[in-house]
């Protein structure tokens, strides 16, 4: 299984949609709706020779460094890294990526460095300078010897739909190996206006055409570029492959908090509700979870799977709003699913195969956004 380990809950950043927004979720029900524990340390407390314990009783174990910002904790990177063998994952805001030794960075298969598209969205959303640091950091570790996979993770704004200009120039800086966005809606209480985010989603839906267009048109040259929500859903349609939640919380993955509980995900860290258990749990043994409500009548659900555990349960959007989200969802996958015919055939005239769309799962990309 893949496991989110909390470094710490402090950021060196404040982006607009995360930190920003957090400060202005007030009231939004959910200490009504869950139960909430705070005596978690802000930094990771859990014993390494523990964690190796744990993580030797489960032969797939994958580790994910992940915050706040991992690498503002580097020392406890390094012991973990010291004492343990399995592969290890990072996710990352990029800033601090020059300041971990190759030793290590080298030995990390998979860096998801978080990035909004050009220099002006990056930098508006995530500080200014942000941009430039990032892209000289990967250059950086790339001249250092790094030959794993660096994957954009972006956040989507619902004040900006241009997801396609957006990609095309992460696409064209040639510093990335594969991209993902996250859909920033349904995860506060407070920013939902049914007007604008219809308007939103009507922009937003249409970009994803254009960069699905895209992205066909350079397999019809031989390139699959890694678009994760394009070749994970693709790799279901041709495999007739059912799923549950895309991102494994709950069932492939699970986040270990600062005191060393295990949670269905990082997001639902400090929520009592989603424990699975602790570091003396046995890893197969870990509770279980899964989607509810109007998910389970949901046409797309096998291939969906539910979008997000934490925006299923919390239920923070009205059901308009959800339904809304719901279209961008519906139309990812019917606008996939009209193309596969032109896929098949490209597979079948070999200008491409069906491997060139599998993929790790449960480390991190959204597939769902």
């Amino acid at each position: 299984m893949h496991y989110h380990i909390i470094l710490t809950e402090t950021c060196n950043s404040e982006c607009n949609y995360c930190y920003k927004k957090s400060m202005e979720e007030f009231d939004n029900g959910l200490d009504k709706k869950f139960k909430f524990d705070f005596s978690a340390p802000e930094k990771s407390e859990v014993s390494v020779k523990k964690l190796k314990k744990f993580l030797e009783k489960d032969r797939d174990a994958v580790l994910i460094f992940y915050g706040g910002e991992p690498l503002m904790e580097i020392d406890k990177i390094k012991e973990i890294m010291d004492e343990i063998k399995v592969p290890f994952r990072m996710q990352t805001n990029g800033k601090l990526l020059h300041e971990l030794p190759s030793e290590y960075i080298n030995r990390i298969d998979k860096i998801l460095v978080s990035i909004d598209g050009n220099k002006e969205r990056t930098d508006f959303n995530k500080g200014k300078g942000t941009f430039d640091k990032v892209i000289a950091n990967i250059k950086f570790i790339r001249r250092n010897g790094y030959k794993g996979e660096i994957i954009a993770r972006m956040t989507i704004d619902q004040k900006f739909p241009d997801l396609y200009e957006q990609v095309l120039n992460l696409i064209n800086l040639n510093s990335f190996d594969s991209y993902h966005w996250q859909l920033d809606a349904g995860f506060f209480k407070f920013d939902f206006n049914e007007k604008t985010f219809s308007k939103f989603v009507e922009e937003y839906n249409k970009s994803v055409s254009k960069l699905i267009d895209y992205w066909i048109n350079e397999l019809k040259k031989g390139k699959v570029l890694r678009i994760y929500p394009f070749i994970a859903i693709v790799d279901s349609l041709l495999k007739n492959e059912p799923t549950k939640l895309r991102c494994g919380a709950g069932h492939y993955g699970y986040a270990i908090a600062t005191d060393g509980k295990i949670i269905a995900c990082p997001i639902m860290n400090c929520i009592k509700d989603f424990e699975a258990g602790t570091l003396d749990s046995e890893p197969e043994k870990l509770r279980k979870f899964d989607v509810e409500g109007r998910c389970l009548a949901c046409d797309y659900k096998d291939l969906c799977g539910g979008r997000c555990l934490y925006w299923n349960k919390a239920g923070l959007w009205p059901e308009n709003g959800d339904e809304i989200i719901c279209k961008t969802i519906k139309h990812l996958i019917d606008e996939l699913i009209n193309k596969l015919p032109e896929i098949k055939e490209l597979i079948k005239n070999k200008r491409i195969s069906e491997k060139d769309f599998e993929y790790e799962k449960y480390f991190g990309p959204e597939i769902i956004p």
